[in-house]
């Protein structure tokens, strides 16, 4: 009988330390055109605002004032005022402000947000590379 619940303490010990570990995290950033890479004059903003709760990123993204419709969305990995891949693309079909998503991210991708190595982008016709970004931060 002490040896089950020894065995019952220790699993719920480890249960415990694993919900700890996946407590939910918020990240945001402010978008405008003075980030891409390089800066534009864009009088567009907006703002990210994202929770990650162990894997799961969930985000809502509102814009303002972009030369034209958004023709694409993106959270890329990528230190500031450097480039870099596409990690989360932003559905063609929800690209209208605000945007609303989720994602499960990979254990490297998780590491890269933790570390402020996401940013985020909307691209324009007028501005294919991106017309707004921001450094994907958490939030305080």
């Amino acid at each position: 009988m002490r040896m089950i619940s020894i065995g019952a303490v220790a699993a719920l010990t480890l249960l415990a330390a694993g919900a700890a570990a996946a407590a939910t995290e918020h990240f945001a950033a402010t978008l405008k055109g003075s980030e891409e890479t390089p800066p534009n004059a864009s009088g567009g903003t907006g703002s990210v605002d994202a929770t990650l709760n162990g894997a799961a990123l969930s985000y809502t993204v509102t814009y303002s004032g972009l030369t034209g419709p958004a023709t694409a969305a993106h959270f890329h990995k990528g230190a500031a005022g450097a480039s870099g891949p596409p990690v989360v693309p932003v559905p063609k079909s929800d690209l209208a402000s605000p945007m609303k998503g989720k994602a499960t991210l990979t254990a490297d991708q998780v590491k890269d947000l933790e570390g402020g190595q996401w940013y985020f982008n909307i691209h324009t016709a007028a501005n294919p590379g991106g017309e707004i970004r921001g450094q994907v931060t958490k939030a305080k």
